[in-house]
């Protein structure tokens, strides 16, 4: 199995299997180009102030960046608590609103590793390990970033995510079925489409929410859709089963993405998820950005 760089949103590597994995970064690149003019859209309970705006800038200095992402994480996560207990399918506006901060703060710190170690050592150490983490897989992915056409955009499709406790729970019955911890699956369905958000197959002809060449799926498949995320997660349970998972991680995941990069990233967000499963659901609500000649843009998400 070779790993096949192409282009798609950030970087669109081809699908599971062996074969890399479909749109591995896809937003961990450069600050989307968003209106700074964007009002922020109400207040939360449980936040010290207003809800950031998508466009709000990320400050520069570590200090406010380090307050910043304090106050960003603490409100994401209280507001992400509420919701699951509301046991409401979809997110409210302003979780989504401060998981897309959450996420444009964790670029930012991706990009630029001495400004990451001086906000990381200002936070309370639980909040530094998943800074750590998410800086870390953020910045793997980066590195394995390219820019797209705008022809290739254009045709790119979209669209609306499963309920994040539906696709929780097609995670956790394919965990039961096949010992493949639904954390691991979690960070590969986010690190391929977005949940997916992504639609489009790779130019190499990868498929699915998971991103499978039609070889691989045939074998792995077990007689599903492609397309469907309950199977497509199995499938990917039952792939990373035969490649090596659970006794060794590293060695299934190589074997879906030939790219230490994406072992690393996959790795590190599914250590996040296991250090607080909250971080499942702020996941979740990270959007989808394509990389293009002039910068990056956003695709998906509040305006």
């Amino acid at each position: 199995m070779r790993l096949v760089l192409a282009a798609s949103l950030a970087v669109l590597l081809s699908g599971c299997g062996g074969t890399a994995g479909g749109t591995a970064a896809r937003e961990q690149l450069k600050p989307a180009a968003e209106s700074p003019t964007t009002k922020p859209q109400g207040t939360s309970q449980n936040a010290p102030g207003n809800v950031p705006a998508p466009g709000t800038p990320i400050p520069a200095d570590p200090a406010k960046l380090a307050a910043d992402l304090k106050a960003t994480t603490t409100a994401l996560y209280a507001g992400i608590d509420a919701w699951t207990r509301s046991k409401a399918a979809q997110p409210p506006p302003e979780v989504v609103l401060y998981a897309l901060h959450h996420q444009r703060v964790y670029r930012k710190l991706a990009r630029n590793a001495t400004l990451a170690r001086a906000v990381i050592a200002k936070l309370p150490r639980p909040m530094a390990a998943e800074a750590r983490d998410n800086a870390k897989a953020v910045g793997k992915l980066l590195a394995m970033a390219r820019p797209i056409t705008a022809a290739r955009r254009a045709k790119m499709r979209l669209a609306q995510a499963e309920p994040a406790g539906t696709l929780r729970g097609h995670m956790v019955k394919a965990e039961k079925r096949f010992g493949v911890e639904w954390e691991v699956l979690a960070a590969i369905m986010l690190v391929e489409t977005k949940f997916g958000r992504v639609r489009s197959a790779s130019s190499t002809g990868a498929q699915g929410p998971m991103q499978f060449m039609p070889g691989t799926w045939k074998m792995y498949g077990m007689g599903g859709d492609v397309h469907k995320s309950r199977d497509s997660i199995m499938a990917a349970a039952n792939y990373l089963k035969a490649t090596g998972a659970p006794g060794n991680y590293r060695r299934a995941v190589f074997a879906y993405n030939h790219d230490v990069r994406y072992v690393d990233a996959v790795l590190a967000h599914a250590a996040q998820i296991k250090r607080d499963p909250r971080s499942f659901y702020a996941y979740y609500n990270w959007q989808v950005f394509v990389l293009s000649a002039k910068g990056d843009v956003r695709l998906t998400g509040p305006r």
